[in-house]
Order: C-alpha cells, then structure tokens, then sequence
C-alpha cells in the first residue's frame, strides 16, 4: 500500500474545541483525585512519637514521659501504643507540648491576640517546578511546629497550596472563597478575615485560591485606568493588616508570574523567599523575575512608594548531589549573584519526594512510621532548620517590641 494513500491526521484544533477537551479532562483528574485521596477524610496530620516530641521540645524522652504520666499535669498525655509502653502524640498535642514546655519564645497573648505584630512572607519564582508551592507549605507546617500559629493565603490560580491544604479547587472552593472578594470590595463584612478557612493542620489556616483569580488581572488595571490614585498594590496589605493579631506568620503563595495580584503579595510582605532549583534554565528565570520586579520597583520609586523588605532569602531546592549534576556550577553562579541573599542551608533532591507529590503530600504530613519517612528526613530536618532561622530573625524583633 502507498503511505500516499493513508489518511492524514486532522491537527487543527478550533477555540471552541478546548472547551470540550477540559470538560473530558476535569472527569479524569477529579477520578484520579479521588482515588489519590478516597477515602475521606482526604488529608490526616502526622503523629508524634516521644522521640518526635522530645526532639521538638527539647527535653530528653525520660522527662516528656514523665510529665505526660504526672498526676494533674495539664499536658497531653497522648495514647498507649503497642505494648502500652509507648505513647503517640496528635499534631494538636506536639503544638501545646511546644508552647508550653519548650525552651522556644512564645508570643504574648492578650485577650486572645499577639501583643507582636505578625510577619509576612512571600514566596516568588517565575519557573514552575521550583518547589515554590511546596516550600510555602513546609513553611507554614515547620513553623506551626515551633509552636507558630498560620495563615496561608494562596493567590496563585492554579490553587495548588490550596490543594496541598486539603482542599479541591474544583469542589471544596468557589470564587467566593477567595480574595477575590475581598479584591473587588475592600470594605465587606468581616474583611480578609471573613475568608480564612481551618486545615487539616492544627495551627495553620488558610485563604484558598481558585482559577477564578484571574479576574483580578483584569479587574486592578481597569480600576487604576479609571481611577488615577488607586493604589493596586496596597488592597492586599490592608486587608492583612487587621489579620497580624490574630497569626505569628502570614505566608503568601503567588503565581508564578509578575502580575498584579503577584504585585499585592510582594507589596503586603516583610520578607521574600524564592526557592531556586540549581539547574541553568532555573537560574536565568529567576534573573528574568528580578529583573522585571526592578522595574517595577523603580515605577514604585518614581511615585514616592517606599518599602523595605526584613531580609531576601534564596533557598537552592532539589539540589542533586550526583556527580553527573550542573548544580555545584550553578551554585557558583547563584553565589555570585545572590551573595548574602543565598542561605546556606540547602533542599537536597530525593527520589521519594515525586510520590508525596502525587498524594499532595510534603515531608511534614508523613509519620515516622510510614515507610519513606527515614528517608525523606534528610529533606525534612533542613527544611526544619530553615523554619527556626525564619523564626530566629522575627524572635530577635518580639522580644525588643518591635
């Protein structure tokens, strides 16, 4: 047969089709959803061996069985386990174990809020794949384990951190849930408050995202058209203003993008994190992000908009040990660039990690008994010590009252 006379394939793909290809994909990603995380509820926090416990508090494991077995402690004495010499501790449990035992300063209480001001941190990268969601999440997770109550707000459109939280974007969360609201009208009832939701995660709440963010974009430039003095980039700052009482940290995930809800975050926040992957094409994405926010900062400037950020810190992520891996070249680059804005402190890849990914999961969900658990401690514990040198810079900035 002449291959002449075979039938050619029909390529061409109209506007209208795409509708019809996302409703065949929506039914096959929320099956998929539901076999990941069947059966309800979808996502469960971790428990807390004394091991676990003693490492978080601090004190040896003697002293933590001894106060949880004391008569009238009003610490939680957790659960028997195995042989009923061993006991297993909620995540609810480890957070008051935290506040109430551990060497680790807490914030003042008055009245049911902070006498401290709660701190903003932003997380940004323009190249998907660079751990940016993830890190936002093991850092609201790390630092509610040093006894930090927090808020998420996710305001990236594709709502993964929403997901990672538990929620489904499709099923769980409408537009109404979002701050969008809050974007079109700044003064509804409640405020940005109004829209935060609890997680699975005792101590970490969260303002989820759904695609309908997008209208945003449209939205805060027709409004600074229309109305000269708008202030685009201050709506989400005021709205988290009343919400500092209320949290130790406020972690904002954005989209990876400069747009104007990108813009609010980076404007609400005191500090910036941008993980960064050691890979080349990483590298020159994240020159292209700074290079575009310079501008923009120097717009701001040009209108006497002033802002100073409490540090910038790059946080190399998936870094590959290997001896085939581009990162140590990478790293060298990022060095000269970055200087003091690259930690030390490093994420080292691991092949483990593509599985929590696909049950929307991070190192922090997993239990020490689950299988992968030991394996993945070796990205845990630096995200751990991360947490606590975020934490560090804030405690110096409580306790001398600012």
């Amino acid at each position: 047969m002449n291959l002449s006379e075979l039938p050619s394939i029909d390529r061409r793909v109209k506007l209208t089709d795409f509708s019809e290809f996302a409703d065949r994909l929506k039914v096959m990603t929320d099956e998929l959803r539901d076999q990941i995380l069947a059966p309800r509820p979808r996502k469960n926090a971790p428990v807390f061996t004394i091991g676990e416990l003693s490492e978080l508090c601090g004190l040896d494991r003697q002293k933590i069985n001894y106060l949880a077995t004391k008569d009238g402690s009003d610490l939680p004495a957790g659960e028997t386990h195995g042989t009923g010499r061993a006991r297993i501790f909620s995540l609810k449990d480890a957070r008051q174990w935290v506040q109430k035992v551990s060497t680790i300063y807490q914030t003042p209480l008055v009245t049911g809020t902070r006498e401290q001001r709660g701190r903003v941190l932003t997380t940004a990268n323009f190249k998907g794949g660079s751990c940016k969601t993830t890190t936002s999440m093991c850092l609201g997770q790390g630092l509610s384990l040093r006894g930090r109550k927090v808020l998420m707000i996710d305001l990236d459109p594709q709502a993964s951190l929403s997901e990672l939280c538990g929620l489904y974007a499709e099923k769980d969360i409408n537009w109404d849930d979002t701050v969008l609201p809050y974007i079109y009208d700044p003064n509804i009832e409640g405020g940005l408050g109004s829209k935060v939701q609890s997680t699975y995660w005792d101590g970490l709440d969260i303002i989820p995202a759904h695609n309908y963010l997008h209208d945003a974009e449209f939205h805060l430039p027709a409004e600074q058209k229309t109305n000269p003095g708008f202030k685009f980039w201050s709506i989400l700052r005021n709205g988290i203003e009343p919400l500092r009482t209320q949290y130790d940290y406020i972690i904002i995930d954005t989209a990876p993008s400069l747009s104007y809800m990108t813009l609010n975050g980076l404007m609400a926040a005191d500090s910036m994190v941008m993980p960064l992957v050691p890979e080349s094409l990483d590298f020159i994405s994240s020159s292209s992000f700074w290079s575009l926010f310079a501008e923009v900062a120097n717009g701001f400037a040009e209108h006497d908009v002033d802002k100073t950020y409490d540090f910038v810190s790059v946080l190399l992520s998936k870094v590959d040990y290997g001896t085939t891996s581009s990162a140590p070249v990478v790293r060298s680059w990022t060095q000269r660039a970055y200087g003091d804005w690259l930690h030390a402190i490093e994420i080292p890849a691991s092949s483990v990690m593509s599985n929590g990914a696909l049950a929307f999961s991070t190192v922090f969900d997993l239990s020490r008994a689950d299988t992968v658990a030991k394996t993945l401690a070796r990205v845990k514990q630096p995200l751990m010590d991360y947490c606590k040198w975020i934490d560090d810079q804030y405690v110096a900035q409580w306790r001398a009252g600012q």
